[in-house]
């Protein structure tokens, strides 16, 4: 004989609402162990009856269970939140287009264009603002200026007295000083036989154009005492 079906709806009996539930929670928490150990899963049941009544059922520790759950709950809840990122990033794109926008139509105007929509009271404020930045751009150059004057000033004073330094290395090797001195000597020498040498060349080649010059003049006197020419 064929198991009649039920309706799936309320219970009225108080008395037969009570025995289906009993029998029916047994049977879904029959059924919860078998799915646990069939398939390796962690199974938590928690029934509240009308009463109030709790009954609960765990594969293992409810506690660890539920804990697990509300992580879930969680991870599920980071996921549902990049909508409403997105949403807000759009936002912010918007704000920050619009900034950029502004902000290069400053600079547009700072350098002297877009000025047709200015009135007096702007142009006059863009005028101030650019005196302003001006003064603050020399000001800084001048200081450029001096720190780079002051560093090459540095610069020279320690080239100046790495010279030194290395002169007086130089003069305290004996062999270096004494090699120097004589090369400076012979300089000095060579310069003064060079001096004599040019001065003697120049005389003797004077006395030697005077000789021939006076021989000349002999020899022209004595052809012509004899009639010759």
């Amino acid at each position: 004989m064929a198991r009649e079906k039920i309706q799936i709806r309320k219970i009225d009996n108080t008395t037969a609402r009570q025995v289906t539930f009993s029998k029916r929670r047994r049977g879904l928490f029959k059924k919860a162990a078998e799915l646990s150990i069939l398939c390796d899963a962690e199974v938590a049941l928690i029934v509240f009856s009308s009463t109030g009544k709790l009954f609960q059922f765990a594969s293992s520790s409810m506690k660890d269970i539920i804990e697990k759950h509300s992580i879930h709950s969680k991870n599920l809840q980071k996921l549902d939140q990049p909508s409403l990122d997105l949403n807000l990033e759009k936002g912010n794109c918007t704000s920050l287009s619009k900034q950029v926008a502004e902000t290069s139509l400053q600079l547009r105007q700072m350098r002297g264009e877009e000025l047709d929509g200015l009135s007096i009271e702007e142009l006059q404020q863009l005028e101030k603002n650019i005196d302003v930045g001006l003064t603050r751009v020399l000001h800084r150059k001048d200081e450029k200026l001096m720190e780079q004057i002051n560093c090459l000033q540095q610069k020279g004073v320690e080239l100046m007295e790495e010279n030194v330094r290395l002169r007086n290395q130089i003069l305290q090797i004996p062999s270096v000083g004494k090699q120097a001195v004589n090369e400076t000597e012979n300089v000095i020498v060579e310069d003064g036989q060079s001096s004599e040498s040019v001065a003697t060349a120049s005389h003797s080649g004077g006395g030697s154009q005077d000789y021939d010059d006076t021989s000349d003049t002999s020899l022209k006197l004595g052809l012509g005492c004899f009639g010759w020419k």
